[in-house]
């Protein structure tokens, strides 16, 4: 058999032209032993061949029980239909990396053992982070200084196809070197040109080997894993070298030969030279190294000597006590003692306490902060803080999270203030170190726009006709009756073969990797070197570090993530709570707010909803007079069924029908009435579309869990339509309608785009009631907040002014008497609170600005000159402070601009302020005109986007008024 050991993926960005996952299965279709995803300076995408390797061996094992079953009575269970019939090959992912180096010849290394892992991922460390992101900046003497214990280094051919001799060029003492470090450990790469002198080249390639005393191994180097994807080889480099295809020239690829081969093809192209093919499959055997074998281990957060279990025991009782002071109901203790022992057994301690840790870190700082995710709704995360959500809704089930069946890491996201988010991440950084800390990637994929433009581009086309399609185009791929159509309605001709060839080319690059971003805030932290798990590099923010692999990869490999993620929501109700302590003396916080408040409820029955957490948008606005919310678990519902999954699996009429009397509730069995009982026979909930397919199609837990995966928000290549013929048959097989069945996958599928677990909807339903319980009692209070909290949310700040004034609220212009940065409350003179707008919401004033005129203002200001001369603010600040009336208490706005453009951006010295007889220079004063009140809007709306005069339509309203009879 043959292995391929130096294969380039499209994670070589811009110039490999298959994915890992194609390589996989093409080498078990051609029979491959082994094959090694070796990307330059990377190994980011090894985990998704990895885990296609562990797909292709579940269909061997398939295939070989179908055999085996192959002529007795019944289909094989579970599956009836046979698999697929190539799949007959189990090669092993050999983890390695193509190194290029900026003074020596490409090599590429092999991993042998976790020790070669270790060092490589460490070498690639190094490289990354001594560059800008995307980066590796790799010299020799870091391999010399570092060595390479547990790799196999095979170098790579001199340059160019060159057939010179050994004292020829740089790269001959260069493989000396290298020889006399790591000898027994090198090899000499041998890989075909495909110009007809290959035969030649490896005679004396061989040649050089013998005087290094190196054995040969031969490769392809295949940048694809078939000849048909040359095409689009040859538009990834005019992408990359920002050239089109017609231009490229010799940069293109001369023919599709670089492409997986298998063991026959192998052999006829190194005739004479078989030895080197034989070598490949015996060192593939030699790296025993598998992703499989990494040990991830978590901090064991032990602190005074106490292990994990029992200080993570005494915190939650500790919490218990804070969370009832007058004593937890026996419900609570017996689940919280029942919760402890599930994470003590299955060692998850540390996991909770690093979330913990984190918690107390944002609380002490007053950051305000909500737990979410699959184990955040527990007992254990109430009494440590990380969520506020109380057990007693009794809307979840522990186990269903963390299992000992499943053995599947618990899931915690923690939002924080959007505002002071980034402190949080860098206590993490200072407290594990960035050796054992670091954000996961996100792999950014092209999508619709991103591969007309860039495709487009490389293959020719005018940016007129790359800017129509970009706008027409990019959502009917695979619609080809309404693709066609849209290019005849800009102007192009469908029939155009070279438009046909274009758009074949833009939608085979779909889901292609693009580049590496950071994630929004996926951590890893581990007890040893992070950098010897998987490479570090630099993110593109300044003091940010991030791994090469993203979520899905870590969640294949089983490495836990703590998500620290941003909410602005969390920022307005820190901020209205600090508000309320100011002016009331009231000390709320989520956990403590008065529960199931009817107002509330009327309020949001009402649709009284702008500026309330996830229920301020249309759709939601029109759909809560028809919920009618009157508990807690009702907005949960509310939360999750204005989503793509409901909507898109038509539940949401069916639900309101049952709520509202008009249906009649009921259950296609018993066993699914357990699982949709709460949402009346409907389901809403990500969980409840796994249960369905565990309970109603009858799937295994493994397969339940690749749904679930599948299920996954914004899915990069989601694959939920896979299991349609599945699900279809097993409802079938249990009984159920072919209606309600198609009903329930096609809610499965809208998961696929975006899916909304209970336990997520829970935590943000609490952060809706605690927005619409601060807007219906406070009003003011949330409207300053929702204003100092900006850019969020849907509306803008004169939307949310407006609403506030609706309420009652008395709302005081900016003042540079009165103002600061910040809005802020003050006593309206009846015994109330007025809100006075503050200079943040004057067009593009900076903060500093504003510190400075409230520092100086001591008693007040009693000229735009005096602001001048006491706050030191240039001519064009005060001319912006004129254009958005902040004077008004001292003069008009256009005397006040008037003032303001007659100062220089020179200050004058008082003693010099004056003529020469030290008397003032008193200036004719300017007759300038009164503004209009239309005037007035329009320059209140140019200044600081809202007015507190009249609405805009106000002022037409004579003339949009029809006339009496």
């Amino acid at each position: 058999m043959f292995a391929e050991l130096s294969i380039t993926s499209n994670f070589t960005f811009l110039t490999g032209a298959s994915h890992p996952e194609e390589f996989m299965q093409r080498a078990a279709r051609c029979a491959l032993s082994a094959i090694a995803i070796a990307d330059d300076n990377s190994v980011a995408g090894i985990v998704r061949a990895h885990t296609e390797a562990r797909e292709i061996a579940r269909a061997v094992r398939q295939r070989q029980a179908f055999d085996a079953a192959h002529g007795l009575i019944g289909p094989p269970a579970p599956e009836p239909a046979p698999p697929d019939p190539l799949r007959r090959a189990l090669p092993r992912l050999i983890p390695a990396a193509r190194l290029v180096f900026t003074d020596a010849p490409p090599i590429t290394a092999l991993v042998q053992s976790r020790r070669g892992w270790a060092g490589l991922c460490r070498l690639l460390s190094r490289g990354r982070l001594r560059a800008e992101k995307g980066s590796c900046i790799l010299h020799l003497a870091d391999l010399l200084e570092m060595g390479a214990e547990g790799l196999h280094l095979a170098l790579h051919g001199p340059p160019g196809a060159q057939v010179a001799p050994p004292g020829a060029g740089a790269w001959w003492p260069q493989a000396q070197q290298l020889t006399r470090r790591f000898g027994g450990q090198m090899s000499l790469l041998m890989a075909p040109a495909y110009d007809g002198a290959d035969a030649a080249r490896f005679d004396h390639l061989a040649s050089l080997a013998a005087e290094l005393g190196l054995p040969t191994l031969a490769s392809a180097t295949p940048l694809m894993h078939a000849g048909p994807r040359r095409r689009l080889a040859d538009v990834l480099s005019a992408i990359r070298e920002g050239t089109t295809v017609e231009a490229l020239g010799a940069r293109a690829q001369p023919n599709g030969e670089r492409r997986l081969r298998s063991e026959a093809e192998m052999l006829r192209l190194f005739r004479g030279h078989e030895a080197a093919v034989a070598r490949a499959d015996r060192l593939a055997a030699a790296c025993t190294f598998s992703l499989d074998a990494l040990r991830y281990e978590y901090p064991s957060e032990i602190a005074a000597g106490e292990t994990p279990a029992g200080r993570l025991s005494r915190l939650a009782h500790q919490g218990l006590r804070w969370r009832y002071p007058e004593g937890a109901p026996d419900k609570v203790r017996t689940m919280l003692s029942h919760e402890l022992q599930l994470i003590s057994k299955l060692n998850y301690a540390p996991y909770f306490l690093t979330v913990r840790d984190i918690v107390a870190f944002a609380r002490e700082r007053n950051i305000l902060c909500q737990g979410r995710g699959s184990a955040a709704n527990s007992v254990v995360c109430f009494c440590l803080g990380i969520t506020s959500v109380s057990p007693e809704i009794g809307t979840m089930v522990f186990e269903r999270f963390v299992s000992e069946a499943r053995d599947e890491p618990p899931d915690i996201d923690v939002d924080f203030e959007h505002e002071r988010r980034e402190e949080v991440i860098q206590h993490i950084y200072d407290r594990y170190g960035r050796h054992r800390a670091g954000l996961c990637a996100t792999v950014i994929h092209y999508r619709g726009k991103r591969a007309i433009r860039e495709v487009g581009a490389a293959m020719g086309l005018s940016q007129d006709t790359i800017g129509a399609m970009s706008s027409q185009l990019w959502g009917f791929w695979g619609a080809d009756g309404l693709q066609d159509q849209r290019l005849r309605e800009i102007g192009l001709d469908p029939t155009d073969p070279q438009i046909r060839l274009t758009l074949s080319l833009m939608q085979e690059i779909i889901g292609f990797p693009r580049h590496l971003s950071q994630h929004v805030g996926g951590f890893i932290v581990t007890e040893g070197r992070l950098d010897e798990l998987v490479p570090i590099e630099n993110a593109s923010m300044e003091d940010r570090t991030v791994i090469c692999w993203d979520k899905d990869d870590i969640d294949s490999l089983g490495i836990l993530k703590v998500d620290v993620l941003s909410l602005g929501m969390l920022t307005c109700i820190r901020k209205a709570f600090d508000l309320l302590q100011t002016h009331t003396g009231q000390g709320w916080e989520l956990a403590t707010l008065p529960p199931e408040d009817s107002r509330v409820y009327d309020m949001l029955c009402r649709a009284d909803s702008i500026g309330v957490f996830q229920v301020e948008s249309r759709a939601q606005m029109n759909f809560l007079p028809r919920m009618k919310p009157r508990c807690f678990y009702d907005l949960v519902i509310e939360v999750a069924i204005i989503r793509p999954g409901p909507i898109q699996g038509d539940m949401v009429h069916p639900y309101i029908r049952r709520r509202n009397g008009e249906e009649t509730v009921s259950f296609p069995s018993d066993a699914l009435g357990e699982v949709l009982g709460k949402t009346l026979g409907v389901p809403l909930f990500q969980e409840q579309a796994m249960q369905i397919a565990i309970v109603g199609a009858g799937f295994t837990p493994e397969e339940a869990d690749r749904l679930r995966r599948a299920l996954a928000t914004f899915k990069k290549n989601g694959n939920v339509g896979d299991f349609r013929s599945r699900f279809m048959r097993g409802m079938k097989r249990n009984g159920y309608d072919a209606d309600f069945s198609e009903r329930c996958f096609s809610q499965i599928e809208g998961f696929g785009s975006y899916g909304f677990p209970e336990s997520h909807a829970a935590s943000f339903a609490l952060l809706v009631y605690a927005s619409a319980w601060i807007k219906c009692h406070h009003p003011g209070i949330f409207a300053c907040a929702l204003l100092n909290s900006q850019p969020m949310g849907f509306y803008a700040p004169s939307q949310i002014v407006r609403d506030a004034r609706e309420h009652g609220v008395v709302v005081r212009p900016v003042c540079i008497q009165s103002s600061y940065w910040d809005n802020v409350m003050e006593p309206d003179g009846r015994g109330g609170l007025a809100l006075r707008l503050g200079f943040r919401q004057i067009k593009g004033l900076a903060e500093e600005d504003a510190g400075w005129i409230t520092a100086a203002r001591g008693n007040g200001y009693r000229s735009v000159r005096d602001v001048w001369r006491r706050a030191g603010l240039t001519a064009p600040v005060l001319a912006r402070l004129a254009e958005a009336d902040c004077f008004a208490e001292l003069m008009r706005r256009r005397e006040a601009l008037w003032e303001a453009k007659a100062l220089t951006a020179a200050k004058a010295l008082p003693l010099f302020d004056g003529d020469l007889d030290g008397e003032a220079i008193d200036e004719p004063e300017a007759r300038l005109p009164a503004m209009t009140l239309g005037e007035e809007v329009v320059e209140d709306y140019v200044a600081l986007r809202l007015t507190l005069r009249a609405h805009p339509l106000a002022l037409l309203r004579d003339r949009l008024t029809p006339p009496a009879g």
